[in-house]
């Protein structure tokens, strides 16, 4: 494939889309397409709301233009979806974005075109879903007038360190000669290296297992934080001990959101109810994981109680609201579980987030971010819900007086907590 000769067009410039878009965007023709107009305004004058692509990133990327319209990818051959798979209230996967963006490059497509799925997908969705609705709509045949690979996203949203280039790509396609392609392609810039998967159904299977095995790992040390809480034992001085073998994992207890370890493995467990499996210990893990916020917060209003403070009425402060530290990102945070079970009990809830972009978290979840942390002294309690480097060195005010501190996150010292997860 003579790749300088191709444009290529990344549909959906999120987290995971813009990355990729700007590395490609410095070395070939590239179109950024995405349906939020302020999203491509911004994009355009060089600022990523994401935090993920600075200014000086956006500018390196001089082949890369980006739109809203359509109709204005015509032109490309190598199409790469990277819009969200979310789950609906009732946790079964909602292909709706895959869906659409499949629809509009079916509406492009033409002979000889690559059409590459990066959305985190159940095993089978690029070939027994999409490829569907690219041959109804556009009127050719797959494997024969276009073509399709699967290419899992390894994004980690705020890492600056594991970066796009850095992490080694699994690709695949739907021919041995369009594999080799796909490969190719990314090769071109990703610097670790690639991985080419022997069909498109295994490198979906390897990305929704990646982060399936994680959401089940958490899901143990957070049962492990629960027993130990009730014996009286410091879970974090049990993990430091145990971590001391050279084959111990390093998990820690916590809330499990965003957009990939609290929603990938529904996916995967969806498919396997297709085929007549109930996964046990994949939904397990996930039933364990939801239930940490409410967890939180009953722990919290034990120690107000024990402490003999009022609960309704009173004042209580959580720090932090995206998914995790250090990140903007508040897709699926499981922070509001917290702050919902804290209403329930009539409590007047306040959250900092010096991360979290005020408007965004409004419109998610109806909450008004306070703008500072200059009365922090008439919190009756503090939830510690996300590590954000600017919260290491907050001073509480201590003394029979001062708020109840709960860590989830194990950021403060441990004389100035009243409890950790």
């Amino acid at each position: 494939m003579h790749l300088e000769n191709k444009t290529i067009c990344v549909i959906g410039l999120g987290y995971v889309g813009l990355p990729l878009a700007v590395e490609f965007g410095k070395i070939f023709e590239t179109i950024g397409l995405d349906i939020d107009q302020q999203r491509i305004s911004e994009l355009v004058n060089h600022f990523d709301r994401t935090l993920e692509v600075d200014s000086d990133g956006l500018k390196a990327a001089a082949k890369l233009r980006f739109t809203s319209d359509p109709s204005e990818i015509q032109k490309a051959s190598i199409f790469i979806i990277t819009v969200p798979t979310p789950v609906d209230q009732f946790n079964n996967p909602d292909l709706t974005p895959v869906r659409k963006a499949t629809e509009t490059v079916a509406r492009n497509l033409k002979v000889g075109d690559i059409v590459i799925y990066e959305s985190t997908v159940y095993p089978g969705v690029t070939e027994d879903y999409c490829v569907p609705i690219l041959e109804k709509i556009s009127g050719l045949t797959f494997n024969q007038d276009f073509f399709c690979g699967y290419s899992p996203e390894r994004i980690n949203p705020g890492d600056k360190h594991h970066t796009l280039t850095k992490i080694r790509k699994v690709t695949s396609g739907s021919t041995p000669e369009i594999a080799e392609e796909v490969n190719n392609l990314y090769g071109a810039i990703i610097t670790a290296g690639t991985f080419k998967a022997s069909s498109i159904k295994v490198a979906e299977s390897a990305k929704v297992i990646e982060n399936a095995q994680r959401d089940i790992n958490i899901a143990f040390v957070n049962e492990l934080a629960k027993i130990f809480n009730l014996l009286k034992i410091d879970t974090s001085e049990v993990l430091e001990a145990a971590g001391t073998k050279w084959n111990f994992l390093p998990f820690k207890p916590g809330l499990v959101g965003g957009h990939c370890i609290g929603v990938d493995p529904f996916y995967l467990a969806q498919k396997a109810k297709e085929v007549g499996y109930h996964p046990e210990i994949i939904l397990a893990g996930r039933r364990l994981n939801d239930s940490m916020g409410s967890y939180v917060a009953t722990q919290f209003i034990k120690l107000l109680i024990q402490s003999e403070r009022k609960i309704k009425g009173q004042d209580v402060l959580v720090l932090g609201i995206t998914f995790k530290e250090n990140c903007p990102d508040i897709r699926n945070s499981r922070v509001i579980d917290i702050i919902r079970e804290l209403e329930s009990y009539e409590m007047n809830v306040h959250v900092y987030d010096p991360w979290a972009n005020k408007d965004e978290v409004q419109h998610e979840y109806g909450i008004t971010l306070i703008d500072n942390l200059e009365e922090i002294e008439k919190y009756q309690g503090i939830i510690a819900a996300v590590g954000h480097d600017q919260l290491l060195d907050l001073q509480i005010p201590s003394g029979e007086n001062g708020p109840i501190v709960y860590d989830v996150k194990g950021i403060f010292p441990k004389e100035k907590m009243y409890a950790r997860l």
